[in-house]
């Protein structure tokens, strides 16, 4: 975990408030169980990597408070984010789509 959330104070499972979403995705490098990872810029760019190549996308922070991502020509997802808490330490964030409540997490490199 990068230093840019030092001072946040998280319990496992809770929601990641609309200000916090900034610091929360482009602390690391976020891993995912299948072995793709995803970088996220503060200038709202992302790279999402797997064996099979890299794939350019956006994200903002919605009029609602949720993390949304765009992937060209036209893929639009926002998500709810929940922090992933070990040992009182933040560990990753946990993604859960807004539409298809399909869950995803994803640990700091």
């Amino acid at each position: 975990m990068n230093d840019i959330l030092q001072g946040i104070r998280a319990d496992d499972g809770t929601a990641v408030a609309a200000a916090d979403i900034p610091k929360a995705v482009t602390a690391g490098r976020l891993v995912y169980a299948d072995g793709a990872s995803q970088i996220f810029t503060i200038d709202g760019l992302t790279t999402y990597s797997e064996r099979s190549g890299d794939s350019a996308g956006e994200w903002y922070v919605d009029d609602h408070g949720r993390f949304c991502s765009f992937w060209p020509p036209s893929y639009r997802a926002c998500y709810v984010l929940r922090w992933m808490v070990e040992d009182g330490r933040i560990v990753g964030l946990r993604f859960t789509g807004v539409r298809d409540g399909v869950t995803f997490e994803g640990r700091y490199e």
